[in-house]
């Protein structure tokens, strides 16, 4: 077995390697560019080489500095990760000629279904069933407008080398195939260095379903079930779960034998990830090869027990695979979601800056796994499991440099409903601070009846939720649960206010009974009835809660019992109340007395300020091109600049039309949320 591994690459992907390899007993050598300094898996590894400055295309993925560690470190083997240098058939034939073993598939495995054109005329003559598309290299944007309308609209426009939704762009019309190539092209040159971009007809009402395969050098192959990847936005994957909710066993059998027959059809050893369209009859279709570990897989492992790093570690060594097909059993059900530095409420746009506050929920294990070859412990019923995968922490920062994924947040149990509801207290107990995230949106899918029912597409987020998302309103009994324990924290905040400025003696109350709680534009009259175990909030009209908890006024995380049930809510404290999060809402609450109450009535209410003549940096990013002029009348939709932001282009197009009064910016600036880039008449 290896002594030292080097991993070629960054952020969660690159901290699990390292967890795996400390498992097992093996060293581990990071690489790490200036923006990496102080990164965690920097800080996890036995060793550090520093690699360059932060651009991906300066550092990660220069071969030349890759190779110039492993010979520094003396690292016998090499574990890519996914993206950068996970599919660069170079990169393995470099470590090839240096005697460093990679951990992943043969060179010519990686270039045959690596290649994303070039798989698909493999599957092809496989006799796979690919979806129709143009495998061939296109020369420029009016050719990808010919090869579109010769498909027949709408496309998928996807860079060959690329992954991630990095280079991939869905065009409906001539205009949007124009624009959709040459951004997509940009993409994938900025991302991995390689420009070729394909075209295949964009199958509508889809569902995106991948199986999971393992292979040895030695002849053998397995698939480990699939995995459910259907809640995808920029096409690129939000939630995952395994198994899927959709198919039968049936089904599954016929594609998990399909994707090991293309497996060792490359010769394929390793973990590698075949993924397929599955329509509402559930025909499959192949779509492509990930020739490496996929984000995802975490769901996989919780399901199966197989550590899927450690087996890729173990076949690079040239183990045989301790398994067979029939030795694969899929226990309870997984689900991932990937919290990502994006802001929902500003259309899911890059977020980045310092985490004052990282505060993952506790992990917790349950279920079966294979250690060594051999299965321990047993996935009892009821038992549930909590897995963060990350590569942050409390204080550290997020750089505009890299893919805005920040953790993988997974639960386990026995069945999907359960899995569900510990993703549900899983989220609401997940601190993030400092930054734009997307666990509000996140809590709302869990709750959303689409995926409740497990009946979503790749179209749910677009159809779900078409102009954006602009938070969750909860119901009104979920109101009252909230109304209720914030009453209840309220009066523990104020009885510790009252003797903390010595208004409370120990003989008489100075705390009321009576108040007034507004929130999500209702309110509701309570009176509590405290005692030493907790109190009991009865609301006026009927209806009553029991409400237990240890909160202490201070605390940012509130784990209360309302009525049996567990509420967990993020608190921040505000003018009479609390800034509550819970469930994808945020709420000001207000908790006041009547007479409170009824002055709050009078005040007015502040007006924004009039923005609607300036268009507004969305995120912190780049301006690569400023596409008008001072002067100009644009119309509604032109494309006026395109900003850069964690290597993916934004194009900022007129939401009216108007005449350019102003521009404030130009190519190459760096600018910050909220900054004026020009303004109209």
């Amino acid at each position: 077995m290896f002594d030292k591994i080097l991993i070629a690459n960054r952020g969660e992907i690159a901290c699990r390697v390292i967890k795996t390899a400390r498992k097992m007993g093996i060293k581990t050598v990071a690489i790490y560019s200036d923006a990496d300094k102080q990164a965690l898996h920097v800080q996890m590894a036995d060793e550090a080489v520093h690699i360059g400055p932060p651009p991906a295309n300066q550092s990660y993925i220069v071969i030349d500095k890759v190779m110039e560690a492993i010979r520094q470190t003396g690292a016998q083997a090499v574990h890519p990760g996914y993206g950068f240098l996970s599919e660069n058939s170079k990169f393995a034939e470099a470590l090839e000629a240096e005697g460093v073993a990679f951990v992943g598939p043969p060179k010519g495995a990686i270039e045959a279904m690596g290649d994303k054109i070039t798989s698909k005329k493999i599957a092809q003559e496989a006799g796979v069933s690919t979806v129709p598309g143009y495998m061939g290299l296109i020369a420029d944007a009016d050719e990808a407008v010919k090869i579109s309308n010769e498909i027949g609209y709408p496309v998928m426009i996807k860079a060959s080398a690329g992954g991630g939704g990095k280079g991939m762009r869905i065009a409906w019309n001539d205009e949007e195939a124009c624009e959709g190539f040459q951004s997509s092209k940009n993409e994938a040159a900025n991302s991995f260095g390689d420009d070729r971009i394909f075209i295949e007809k964009f199958v509508t009402q889809p569902r995106h379903i991948e199986i999971q395969v393992l292979c040895d050098k030695h002849g053998n192959g397995i698939y480990l079930g699939e995995r459910e990847c259907s809640i995808q936005r920029r096409n690129q994957k939000v939630v995952e779960e395994a198994p899927s909710p959709f198919l039968d066993e049936e089904t599954r059998k016929a594609m998990g034998e399909q994707a090991v027959a293309l497996a060792k059809a490359v010769g394929y050893s390793s973990a590698g990830t075949v993924e397929f369209i599955v329509d509402g009859d559930k025909n499959f279709y192949f779509l492509e090869m990930n020739t490496r570990l996929q984000v995802e897989h975490p769901v996989t492992e919780l399901i199966t027990g197989v550590d899927l790093v450690e087996q890729m570690i173990r076949v690079a060594d040239g183990a045989e695979l301790p398994m067979r097909q029939e030795d694969v059993k899929l226990t309870g059900w997984a689900i991932e979601n990937r919290l990502y530095a994006e802001d929902p409420y500003r259309g899911f746009l890059p977020s980045i800056g310092r985490l004052t506050r990282y505060r993952p929920p506790a992990e917790t294990a349950a279920g079966p796994m294979l250690i060594n070859g051999k299965w321990q412990g047993d996935a009892p019923a009821g038992e549930t499991a909590v897995r963060n995968d990350t590569g942050v922490y409390e204080g550290g920062e997020i750089s505009m440099y890299y893919d805005p994924m920040i953790a993988k947040l997974c639960t386990w149990a026995p069945t999907r409903e359960d899995a569900i509801g510990a993703m549900r207290t899983a989220l609401d107990s997940f601190e993030v601070e400092g930054i734009g995230h997307n666990l509000p949106f996140l809590s709302a899918v869990m709750d959303h009846p689409i995926f409740i029912e497990g009946s979503m597409t790749t179209a749910f987020i677009e159809e779900q939720y078409p102009d954006g998302f602009e938070g969750v309103e909860l119901h009104s009994d979920d109101l009252r649960k909230i109304a209720a324990a914030c009453a209840a924290m309220h009066r523990v905040a104020e009885i510790r206010r009252t003797r903390v400025s010595g208004r409370m003696d120990n003989h008489e109350r100075k705390v009321g009974t009576d108040w007034v709680v507004a929130l999500q534009g209702q309110s509701f009259n309570v009176v509590i009835d405290a005692d030493r175990e907790g109190a009991t909030v009865n609301f006026e009209g009927g209806g009553s809660y029991r409400v237990t908890s240890d909160w202490t006024p201070g605390d940012q995380l509130a784990t209360l019992n309302v009525d049996g049930e567990t509420l967990v809510l993020k608190v921040g404290k505000v003018t009479q109340g609390f800034r509550v999060r819970s469930r994808g809402a945020d709420l000001a609450v207000k908790v006041r007395t009547p007479r409170q109450a009824e002055l709050a009535e009078l005040m007015p209410e502040k007006v924004a300020p009039d923005t609607s003549k300036m268009l507004l940096c969305p995120m912190p990013g780049l301006i690569v091109k400023v596409d008008v002029e001072v002067g100009q009348e644009v119309q509604e939709g032109q494309a006026l600049c395109t900003v850069e932001a964690m290597k993916m282009e934004n194009i900022l197009r007129a939401e009216r039309k108007g005449v350019v009064s102003k521009i404030n910016a130009a190519a190459g600036d760096s600018l910050a949320v909220d900054d004026v880039i020009m303004e109209f008449e």
